[in-house]
């Protein structure tokens, strides 16, 4: 019974890595909501400080954040804590859908043939050197039709069975069981039946249960298409407002590129290999998002100190 009602959440929520996802699905939800993997932090267990955000923030605000972070004092607290349990602070974790495989995704940093940073990014080597290892490892909660309420659900860690995972781990808690980081990028890109308040609500469970655990969330924005019919991205910001979290805001860097940075389905992005001193590369999706989360990256473990 329990498996059943799983599956009728995640057919609510998944399709598979397509260029359907602006579009709705109607589907009949269950009332019925499964208890997913979460705990019980809230915003307000975390220090009080001052913040340089605004005292709101409209459903507009996003657009004009910058595409890397800084870094809160919260997050500072919530690493130092971290660290103190020993999570390593030269690992993070990827959390997603199909837009965070490593055939794609930062992987390339591993391997310094792979990629060139050029004069303009030459600052970025020290942080490669100090991820090592990370950047092509293939984590367990990264899937292809990964979602908001799949990665909470044991159902994703039985076929097949990773053998890190114990029985009825979700695989959110164990990539952070397993590989034991101090950050994680949240980037979860992936279709749903279009209620945004579902969408809300399960990615506030992923952000509570990873600082529950002590790990510094990364919440990502994705590229979109002007005015698409379901767009993540103010949501998205909210949620990283609401806790003082890192917003990685890739639209800001994807929206400027020649048709978005997206192909013709209006959800992948368009591909070339990390070189970032090749201008006609630096005209596609694939090299920026991989910039700018190495960016992202570099700026929060420093502004912690994880490195110097």
């Amino acid at each position: 019974m329990k498996h059943s009602l799983f599956i009728v959440l995640l057919l609510v929520f998944l399709v598979a890595c397509s260029g359907e996802a602006n579009t709705p699905v109607t589907t009949v939800i269950s009332t019925q909501i499964p208890t997913l993997a979460t705990s019980t932090f809230t915003p307000t267990d975390l220090p009080i400080s001052s913040l340089t955000t605004t005292a709101t923030l409209t459903m507009e605000d996003w657009k004009s954040l910058p595409i890397v972070p800084s870094v809160s004092p919260e997050m500072i607290a919530i690493f130092q804590r971290g660290l103190a349990l020993g999570h390593n602070p030269s690992r993070f974790s990827k959390i997603g859908d199909c837009q965070n495989i490593t055939t794609y995704f930062l992987a390339e940093f591993d391997d310094p043939h792979m990629y060139s940073l050029g004069s303009s990014y030459a600052y970025l080597q020290p942080t490669i050197d100090h991820f090592a290892g990370s950047w092509s490892r293939q984590s367990l909660a990264v899937h292809g039709g990964m979602n908001v309420a799949a990665v909470q659900d044991p159902f994703w860690t039985l076929t097949p069975k990773p053998k890190e995972c114990n029985p009825g781990e979700t695989p959110l808690a164990c990539e952070i069981r397993v590989y034991n980081p101090s950050f994680v990028i949240i980037s979860m890109e992936e279709s749903w039946s279009g209620d945004i308040g579902k969408y809300d609500q399960y990615l506030r469970m992923i952000v509570k249960y990873v600082l529950g655990q002590n790990v510094v969330p990364i919440l990502a924005t994705r590229a979109e298409v002007p005015d698409p019919a379901i767009s993540i991205n103010a949501t998205v910001a909210r949620i990283a407002y609401d806790y003082h979290l890192p917003l990685w805001n890739f639209w800001a860097a994807a929206n400027p590129l020649p048709s978005h940075g997206l192909t013709a389905d209006g959800f992948h992005l368009t591909w070339a290999a990390p070189f970032f001193d090749d201008p006609q590369r630096m005209e596609q999706g694939w090299p920026w998002r991989n910039l700018t989360a190495l960016q992202t990256l570099d700026a929060i473990s420093r502004g912690v100190g994880a490195q110097p």
